[in-house]
């Protein structure tokens, strides 16, 4: 009797692991609206609406007027192409996720 192939065994991504291999590049997952990056100095965020959110370390969002959102691991804020923003980590090896969507 033939024996039956098995599927694969489904893999999850480590996320700030595959932003660390090109820190202050973004790296775009296949299949959807999602990119990580390990900040390395200052990043200018692209002009795409989406939520920011810290998988890791900790980051300053430079925000138009003066104004900044400090990002802890877990917390998010919502980016908008008409609000320009950058970003830098305060602590080694911050990485953030920008899951990219309509604007709201």
């Amino acid at each position: 009797m033939p024996t039956r192939a098995r599927p694969d065994t489904p893999q999850a991504l480590h996320l700030p692991r595959l932003a660390q291999g090109t820190p202050g590049e973004w790296v775009r997952l296949p299949g959807g609206n999602v990119q990580v990056v390990t900040l390395s100095g200052t990043l200018t965020g692209p002009a795409t609406p989406g939520w920011l959110v810290c998988l890791t370390g900790e980051a300053v969002v430079d925000l138009p007027l003066n104004n900044f959102v400090r990002l802890r691991p877990g917390e998010g804020y919502h980016v908008t192409p008409e609000q320009p923003w950058t970003a830098f980590g305060t602590r080694d090896g911050t990485t953030l996720l920008l899951s990219a969507g309509e604007s709201v």
